[in-house]
């Protein structure tokens, strides 16, 4: 029987999910955090999957808040199909290359090397630094892509190729990994951050059905509520956090995230080095 400390334990963790998934501040380096305070009385097994498949809550939230941008089918006075989204899905594909290889080739070896405080708390401040870095290059000029339908596949390949900086380091943030790499390569802010929902989908998805496979499927009852609990939450604290985010980049920069994450990998690193 599951207690009710535990699924208030995975509401938080869905809290923390949903808001630290689509804001460039690293998911990782936040549950990892939070888990020092907050641990779920669950197997180290069943916790690695769940830090993975409770981010499908915060999928199926891109899914419907941008439904008429990803879906290509119309059915309403006669059948349409959106060739254009169809087009960007292939973009998407091609994006997801890079870390699907890396993934699926060394996801262990990753896990084993990287996934601890040290290197989480190096590539929050690494990539705090690259995004003020970034947006003061940035600052007073024009983003040579404003619009999805300008992306090419060489754009979509490159952006890919810093998502594997996500991949392959814990902390570095997958969205802020894509998105510090579509920046630089002249990306609207705007256009940086919906491409990197969209990628979020293939690569999610992928991942979660990677770690439910490694798994397996022999859920007992309480492990199967805390993970739906944590999805749930997940879910709707992501409906807001992106709503949220595109509103606010297309008035203000990414610096105040470069900044947090900063802070926060300095608090990990003093956390870890001198108080645990």
């Amino acid at each position: 029987m599951i207690s009710i400390m535990e699924i208030l334990k995975a509401v938080l963790f869905g809290i923390v999910e949903g808001i630290t998934e689509w804001l460039p501040i690293s998911s990782t380096g936040h549950m990892i955090l939070l888990n020092e305070f907050v641990t779920l009385d669950v197997s180290p097994e069943f916790w690695e999957m769940f830090l993975v498949v409770i981010q499908l809550g915060a999928i199926l939230a891109v899914v419907l808040l941008f439904w008429n941008k990803i879906f290509p089918f119309r059915f309403k006075e006669r059948p349409v199909i959106r060739k254009d989204i169809f087009v960007l899905w292939f973009k998407i594909l091609v994006a997801c290359i890079p870390a699907a290889v890396i993934g699926l080739a060394f996801d262990d070896v990753l896990d084993a090397l990287f996934y601890n405080p040290w290197c989480v708390s190096i590539a929050l401040i690494v990539f705090g630094v690259a995004f003020i870095v970034i947006e003061n290059r940035n600052k007073g000029t024009s983003a040579r892509i404003t619009e999805l339908g300008q992306i090419t596949y060489q754009t979509a390949l490159m952006i890919g190729v810093f998502q594997v900086l996500a991949a392959v380091f814990p902390g570095t943030s997958r969205s802020g990994a894509t998105i510090v790499g579509a920046l630089l390569i002249g990306v609207s802010r705007t256009v940086a951050a919906e491409f990197t929902f969209f990628l979020a989908i293939p690569v999610m998805l992928g991942a979660s059905l990677l770690k439910v496979v490694k798994f397996g499927f022999g859920f007992t009852g309480a492990e199967m509520i805390i993970l739906l609990v944590g999805m749930a939450v997940a879910f709707i604290v992501s409906v807001i956090v992106i709503r949220f985010l595109m509103g606010y980049i297309k008035k203000h920069d990414f610096k105040i995230f470069g900044w947090y994450r900063i802070v926060l990998g300095a608090a990990v690193l003093m956390y870890f080095a001198f108080i645990r």
